[in-house]
């Protein structure tokens, strides 16, 4: 078995891959009782959702800043679920707890910066902020391990070879999958990806790093309807940039520093 496939088994399953979403020990249906040090600076309040809400109906224009501020996916926007909200919904507008500069990746073209304690991801170009997304990092006994790294390898439509969709029977997607890490040290080797997943607000990830991918939900889950947020699909291209790729796994010499700093909220 080549060494990219033991990773996929030993680091990058999610709990959704085995059990049902919000099912099990990891269950949490308040995300007001995960703090994050950006929260200081938002005055919010805590909201049950209820049978019927949506987030177009109760934030409007605001709706995709309120998720980036809950680390939270529209197919997880469930009833019963409690969500932060802003006071003043302006104060979320285009929401990141990332700084604008990264005075350190000043001479690098593309560097990324994961800050666990907020969940979320910064890319700079020559330490400018041009993307961020939020994240779903793992818990206590599968952390995302802290340090420097790099991208060196990528596969468009990576999956899961031994864990399968609940119910369905198809190998687990992990698409737009960043490969940025791997640990020699264990038998079988262990690495790590940044790739498309579902986010629903919370550390629960194996070890991996997920960005929202609502094309692969669309595609297993039926939902949402229409496609609109594509985090993972939008840091693939700007990783991968003007260089060939054919969409399978491959090596790349051009990878960015990546950067993991922090620790989850739980």
């Amino acid at each position: 078995m080549k060494p990219f496939v033991h990773a996929t088994i030993l680091f990058c399953l999610f709990m959704i891959s085995v059990v049902p979403v919000f099912a099990g020990p990891f269950k949490i249906m308040s995300l007001c009782d995960l703090n994050y040090p950006s929260d200081d600076g938002i005055e919010w309040e805590c909201r049950k959702l209820m049978r019927g809400d949506s987030p177009v109906k109760l934030f409007g224009g605001h709706w995709m800043d309120v998720l980036r501020f809950n680390r939270l996916d529209r197919r997880h926007f469930i009833t019963g679920l409690s969500i932060k909200v802003p006071k003043r919904l302006e104060d979320v507008k285009e929401f990141t707890p990332m700084p604008a500069t990264y005075p350190a990746a000043e001479a690098e073209e593309k560097f990324i910066l994961v800050d666990q304690s907020e969940m979320f991801l910064g890319a700079y170009e020559y330490g400018e902020l041009v993307l961020s997304f939020p994240i779903a990092v793992g818990r206590d006994g599968t952390r995302v391990p802290n340090g420097e790294f790099q991208i060196d390898a990528v596969d468009r439509w990576h999956r899961s070879n031994l864990y399968s969709v609940e119910g369905l029977g198809i190998p687990y997607p992990m698409h737009y999958g960043l490969r940025f890490y791997v640990d020699k040290r264990e038998d079988g080797w262990s690495t790590y990806w940044i790739h498309g997943r579902d986010l629903p607000g919370y550390p629960v990830s194996h070890g991996c790093i997920g960005l929202y991918d609502e094309e692969m939900q669309k595609k297993v889950y039926k939902s949402p309807k229409n496609v609109l947020l594509q985090d993972a699909k939008t840091l693939y291209l700007w990783v991968v940039g003007s260089h060939a790729d054919s969409g399978k796994f491959h090596k790349i010499p051009y990878g960015s520093r990546v950067l993991i700093i922090g620790t989850p909220p739980i």
